[in-house]
C-alpha cells in the first residue's frame, strides 16, 4: 500500500457516529449522505473536503453504535483517518470497508487544522509535513492492507468466489 498524503482536518476527542453519519442520512441517497456527514458538528464540512483529504482525531474516535460511518467519510473522498484512539467497532468497519485507519498515541498535539500528512499504513508512521515531527502508532497488518486495497471485505469475498456477481 502507497503511503497516503494529503490535508488534514481535525476532529477532537469522542467524535461518536451519530456525528459522522446523522440518523437523518439514513435513508438519503449516498450523496446526500455524504453532505449530512458531520453536519451536527461542523456545518458546511462536507462540502469543503477534496478528494485525498485527511482525518486526524482524538480519543475513541468513531464511539457509538455500528452505524456504517466509515463508508460515508471513504465515499466523501477521503483518503484515511489517524487518531489517537478509536471504538473498536468502528476501526473494524472502517478495515472492512477499505478506509486506511490507524492509531497514533498525541497526535492531535502536532497538527492543525489545514497541515499536510503523510501517513504510511505499513510502517503505523503519521508525519507532519509542515513541521517534519513524525509520530508512531499501530501498524497494518499485511491482511488488513490486502483488504484495504481490495477495496474491503466484500470485494476480498467476491475475489475468492464467495459472492456471485
Amino acid at each position: 500500500m502507497e503511503k497516503i498524503v494529503g490535508r488534514i482536518w481535525m476532529f477532537g476527542d469522542e467524535i461518536n457516529t451519530d456525528l459522522i453519519f446523522p440518523h437523518s442520512a439514513f435513508r438519503a441517497s449516498p450523496e446526500e449522505q455524504c453532505r449530512l456527514c458531520m453536519s451536527d458538528n461542523r456545518p458546511g464540512w462536507s462540502s469543503q473536503v477534496k478528494k485525498g483529504d485527511i482525518v486526524i482525531a482524538g480519543k475513541n474516535f468513531g464511539t457509538g453504535s455500528s452505524r456504517p460511518g466509515a463508508v460515508v467519510l471513504k465515499r466523501l473522498g477521503l483518503a484515511g483517518v489517524a487518531a489517537e484512539s478509536f471504538n473498536g467497532l468502528f476501526y473494524r468497519n472502517c478495515i472492512s470497508y477499505g478506509f486506511p485507519a490507524i492509531a497514533v498515541p498525541h497526535l492531535t498535539e502536532v497538527f492543525e487544522e489545514g497541515d499536510t500528512a503523510e501517513i504510511v499504513p505499513e510502517e503505523g508512521t503519521v508525519r507532519n509535513l509542515r513541521t517534519g515531527q513524525l509520530l508512531c502508532g499501530n501498524r497494518l497488518s499485511q491482511s488488513m492492507i490486502e483488504m484495504i486495497e481490495a477495496g474491503g471485505i466484500d470485494e476480498v469475498l467476491r475475489s475468492k468466489g464467495y459472492f456471485d456477481d
